[in-house]
């Protein structure tokens, strides 16, 4: 499966995500290849990342400015066509901003940039990067924002159409005001579009990859890992089990 990972002035998680699609899940049948923001073709890919970072410094607003980049255009044609897009923090922004995803991303309710552990139970919708985590699991990943409070002007339509994909939870998988770290609606952690196919969230799957990092190795992973099995159409299989 081949993604593409776009870059833009600013980013400073592209190359983490590109070694997790390029090297660390290699031998599962991935790869992986940055994509600047000033080109305007894709070119051969299976699925995109929007990483994480301070795009255009996150003057404006965060992902404002990159929502214009030339290369959103064929992001969106990419999505329209129903592949696969993941965006991760500053990439969940940008997204929100370029109109793939609803709602919008406001300052942390603490008006503070805060780095930290946090645990996210996922809420079983079908996308490509979830299809194969049971519904309920609660996976540990790392935040690290000054502008990841979600908000949306129509919740409960959103809620109602099933677009949350992930909820901060303390350890156990309660979903409680003591979990939520910036103040977003409902918990939220991430969404999806309408179509399931596109994926924002604030926390990052690609610092939970490897036993190296803590996490178990395996909580971020399953995300990339139940991509790869979408592709093949196969069951997805973390450390010999299935997902």
């Amino acid at each position: 499966m081949k993604f593409g990972v776009i870059r833009f002035p600013g980013s400073n998680c592209d190359d983490d995500a590109l070694y997790v699609v390029d090297k660390a899940l290699a031998p599962e049948g991935a790869s992986g290849r940055i994509i600047w923001h000033k080109d305007t073709d894709l070119g051969a890919v299976d699925a995109v990342i929007v990483p994480g970072g301070f795009s255009y410094g996150d003057y404006l607003r965060a992902g404002a400015m990159a929502a214009h980049s030339p290369i959103m255009a064929a992001v969106k044609r990419f999505a329209e066509a129903g592949g696969p897009v993941l965006g991760i923090c500053n990439g969940f922004q940008i997204l929100c901003e370029s109109g793939l995803l609803e709602g919008a991303l406001a300052r942390n309710e603490s008006l503070q940039f805060i780095c930290a552990d946090v645990w996210c139970v996922v809420e079983g919708r079908r996308t490509p990067f979830t299809h194969a985590i049971p519904a309920g699991r609660h996976i540990r990943m790392s935040i690290a924002h000054a502008e990841g409070r979600y908000t949306h002007p129509e919740i409960d339509r959103l809620e109602r159409e099933g677009q949350v994909v992930f909820r901060y939870c303390t350890a156990d998988g309660e979903v409680s005001p003591e979990a939520n770290p910036n103040g977003s609606m409902d918990n939220i952690a991430g969404v999806c579009n309408a179509a399931g196919n596109v994926v924002g969230l604030m926390p990052h799957p690609e610092r939970a990859v490897e036993e190296l990092l803590g996490h178990g190795g395996e909580d971020g992973r399953s995300l990339f890992l139940s991509a790869l099995a979408w592709e093949r159409g196969t069951p997805a299989r973390v450390g010999g089990g299935a997902l």
